[in-house]
């Protein structure tokens, strides 16, 4: 009788303990939700705030038709807007049809024939991406004009036929077909390539022809890729500045470079670079939706390939042959005999300031938005609502964005900036207007996306279970980030600073038009030696950004080999 109040006190004891102890237990999940809190709001505030950043250029441009300019609108809609849409009709109509022609023939006969090179070219062909269309643009006028090699050598052999002047839209577009061609021979090659030979050999099984297969099978599976790349070879054509400088041909990016600098109305550079802002939205518009129809996945297709005749095999290896000395190899070659004839008069002290502007500007650039990729990517990975995906979109909207337009919304509240400080005495004069910082941040919200998806889809190899796997090894941050995170990371960081970087040193209009006087790129340079028609001394510049530029065209030929 007398253990019964033991047991009793006892077991109260065991029921306050459990009380006890699932209060504390309530309270660490309270502090621990809470903090959890904390961080998903400090993340998405992170995001909103670099999300802002981002778009500011582009909602300062759009808001620039609130401030009306009838006078300079007037010459503008009668002397320079009709020649304007006119030439950026014909550019997108040549470099749609041209580069969606020849990318995808190349893409068909590299992926699904063996002929003699067949080997070299399925990534040969890729080598014009390395080549600047600015850069094509002059190399072919110095080649083709009256004085150059071409017609040079026709008059030694005696033939006088005279060659059709290029100086017009039709050879800008050309050009622009030849430089932007590989961007519809990567995708629709991946697209061949997926395709396997399985499904090609049950159409002709049904009695239908190679070249009735092609049209009925083939190219139908691998349109929503071909369209993917011609939408891309748009927007690169929207963009272009420097090739349709040289060919003197007036487009939307020649517009607004002349309406800052001939007519010195920044309203009317910002509002004419609003109407190709909508000009690219809806580009992008049809991009998205056939990037949506493309799908994410590529299957993994038959390596065999198609026996024809020899007749047919050496066409082939001809045609070939022809794109690529047309668009790189005889292009290089002239580069490099330029750069060899001109090298002791252009080469001076100067090119140190050239070189160092250049890798200065552009370690810089890749720095910070290599910085800005990470921490994106990550918040996108913890995060993966709505929200945070629209957030991430924003980010990365300014690399649809031509670079005559972020330099000019860019430049417009930079300049606000400087006359604030003035008007309240803080400065007597202008003084981030003329700094690189109005050069890094354009630079920068125009090549967010080339390293943060590097980043993300390296980011995406990392498997949940990994990542618990960290979290139970090490109570600390900083050690799963040492010991996971960046090993994981660090292929993607690596891809997102070289393409960041090569991409900063070939940009040539946010250069152009940010720079403060006497801040010359090696870009600068090029555009400076092209405008008094001197190719030669144009050369050598050119070559380094060519070099450089063999860089992110080796890493793309990587990953569409790991992918095909």
């Amino acid at each position: 009788m007398s253990t019964m109040p033991d047991a009793s006190v006892r077991q109260n004891d065991t029921v306050n303990d459990t009380v006890i102890d699932n209060t504390i237990i309530d309270k660490h999940q309270i502090v621990s939700q809470d903090h959890t809190l904390r961080k998903r709001i400090i993340s998405k505030s992170v995001l909103g705030l670099i999300s802002l950043f981002m778009l500011v250029p582009i909602v300062i441009v759009l808001l620039s038709w609130t401030q009306p300019v009838a006078d300079i609108w007037g010459h503008m809609a009668e002397y320079v807007l009709p020649q304007v849409l006119k030439n950026t009709a014909i550019l997108l109509l040549m470099v749609v049809v041209i580069s969606g022609t020849v990318g995808t023939a190349l893409a068909w006969v590299t992926s699904m024939y063996r002929f003699p090179g067949q080997r070299f070219f399925s990534w040969a062909l890729m080598l014009p991406l390395a080549i600047p269309a600015y850069v094509l643009a002059f190399v072919t006028l110095g080649i083709v004009d009256f004085s150059g090699p071409l017609q040079t050598g026709l008059r030694d052999m005696g033939i006088s036929t005279a060659i059709p002047s290029v100086r017009n839209v039709w050879g800008a577009g050309l050009v622009l077909s030849l430089a932007f061609y590989p961007y519809v021979y990567l995708l629709a090659r991946q697209a061949f390539l997926s395709q396997g030979r399985r499904a090609i050999e049950a159409g002709q099984m049904l009695g239908l022809s190679r070249g009735r297969v092609f049209f009925r099978l083939a190219l139908p599976q691998a349109l929503p890729w071909i369209i993917g790349g011609l939408l891309l070879a748009s927007m690169e054509t929207l963009a272009d500045f420097g090739a349709v400088s040289v060919f003197n041909v007036d487009t939307f990016t020649t517009a607004i470079y002349k309406a800052w600098f001939g007519f010195f109305s920044l309203t009317t550079a910002a509002q004419l670079a609003a109407l190709l802002i909508g000009m690219i939205f809806i580009v992008v518009l049809f991009e998205q939706y056939w990037q949506a129809k493309r799908g994410q996945s590529i299957t993994q297709g038959s390596s065999q390939r198609f026996e024809v005749s020899k007749s047919a095999k050496w066409a082939m290896t001809l045609l070939c042959t022809l794109v690529f000395s047309v668009a790189f190899f005889i292009p290089f070659l002239q580069l490099i005999y330029w750069t060899a004839l001109n090298f002791r008069q252009d080469f001076d002290a100067r090119y140190i300031g050239f070189v160092t502007n250049s890798l200065m500007i552009a370690s810089m650039t890749t720095i910070f938005i290599g910085f800005l990729a990470i921490i994106i990517a990550w918040i996108k990975r913890q995060y993966p609502d709505k929200s945070t995906k629209l957030m991430t979109t924003l980010a990365n909207l300014g690399y649809v964005v031509p670079g005559t337009v972020l330099a000019v919304g860019i430049f417009i509240p930079i300049a606000w900036l400087d006359n604030q400080m003035i008007a309240f005495g803080i400065t007597s004069q202008q003084v981030l207007s003329g700094s690189v910082i109005v050069m890094l941040l354009a630079l920068s919200t125009r090549f967010m996306t080339v390293s943060f998806q590097p980043v993300d889809r390296q980011l995406q190899r990392l498997t949940v279970n990994q990542e618990a796997a960290a979290k139970l090894l090490s109570d600390s941050a900083y050690q799963r980030w040492r010991h996971v995170m960046l090993p994981v990371l660090s292929p993607g960081v690596l891809t997102a600073l070289l393409m960041g970087f090569v991409e900063v040193m070939k940009e040539m209009p946010i250069t152009l038009m940010t720079r403060r006087q006497g801040w010359d790129t090696l870009a600068v340079r090029v555009f400076e030696m092209t405008s008094e028609g001197m190719w030669g001394r144009a050369a050598l510049p050119s070559l380094l950004i060519v070099l450089v530029g063999l860089l992110p065209v080796w890493i793309l030929l990587r990953q569409s080999d790991k992918q095909s």
